[in-house]
């Protein structure tokens, strides 16, 4: 039981993070429709400026504490994000919005792949060790006893489950309840009628992948805090896995993004878990990877439109 309990705890942990990632894949589709494969190249560039913060606060301010640190940094990170998701918007997305969806898709890709050799230019290759500035010893949630090893989790992670569940309630009180999430929600509906009532379609788009990248910043900082370092590609699979999520949910759906990562990560880590032993150890933990693959196939075949997505009539 004790090792049950510690899978779900990893998996609520993994599932926030690939929520994290999903709540901006999710934010951009609702509203253009398109999927912004580079979302999680930004938040691999907020996880390496965090990194390039926090050296130079400890290098210039060596008596700051860690948790300032860490805000700065993020501060930091979150201004450099917002700007890039804007330039992205404003030079790969624009451009393309009455062009054929194939070719957002593409250039989404080739956006992607141009934010990791940036990050490999200016950061290198190698992975680089991201300083632990929260605390990192483990607490007990089930202390080890003669049945079992015991449950423990550590601070960082409550953080990241905090953090998850935190950024799914502001982005829906964003939503729902600012001028600026109704001109959003407008802007979902129609470009066309919106524009007509005076909202600006251009000022919502690039808002909200202002909004999103800001955002991203943050999941990269949480995420470089929990495995202890970063590197150019640390958004690659873990942005397919937070889209597999998005999916999952219902992609363009706050609360399905939030719910389809926390569902993938318990599957995942149980899975990962357990698979030896179903299997006689044919298969062991390094085969995690293939479940989110496997989510996503099983949702596209039985319910494409995710666990909380609407279902859409065809028109004649």
């Amino acid at each position: 039981m004790d090792i049950f309990i510690q899978q779900l705890i990893n998996g609520l942990v993994l599932g926030s993070v690939y929520a994290i990632i999903a709540l901006g894949y999710t934010m951009v589709y609702g509203i253009i429709a398109i999927i912004n494969f580079a979302h999680a190249d930004v938040l691999m560039i907020g996880a390496m400026v965090s990194l390039s913060a926090i050296g130079v606060l400890q290098n210039h301010f060596p008596h700051l504490g860690n948790i300032p640190t860490l805000l700065i940094a993020l501060v930091i990170a979150s201004v450099v994000c917002a700007a890039v998701g804007y330039t992205i918007e404003r030079v790969a997305y624009r451009p393309l919005r009455r062009a054929p969806r194939l070719a957002p898709l593409i250039t989404a890709i080739g956006v992607s792949i141009l934010l990791q050799t940036i990050a490999m230019i200016i950061w290198g290759r190698n992975p680089l060790p991201f300083p632990q500035l929260l605390p990192t010893d483990p607490m007990a949630v089930i202390a080890p006893g003669p049945n079992g090893p015991g449950v423990v989790i550590s601070m960082t992670e409550i953080v990241i489950v905090i953090v998850a569940f935190a950024m799914m309630t502001g982005l829906l009180l964003l939503v729902h309840k600012t001028k600026l999430g109704r001109a959003m929600r407008a802007i979902a509906e129609s470009h066309q009628v919106a524009s007509l009532m005076g909202v600006s379609p251009n000022f919502v788009i690039s808002a909200t992948f202002m909004i999103g990248s800001g955002l991203a910043a943050l999941g990269g900082l949480m995420i470089a805090s929990e495995y202890g370092n970063v590197h150019f590609y640390m958004g690659f699979i873990p942005g397919l896995k937070a889209f597999t999520a998005a999916v999952l949910g219902g992609i363009g759906n706050l609360g399905g993004a939030m719910v389809g990562g926390i569902v993938l990560g318990l599957i995942e880590q149980l899975g990962a878990g357990y698979i030896g032993s179903f299997t006689g150890g044919v298969f062991g933990s390094n085969y995690q990877d293939v479940f989110a693959f496997i989510v996503l196939i099983v949702v596209l075949v039985f319910r494409p439109s995710g666990l909380l997505g609407e279902r859409v009539a065809e028109r004649a």
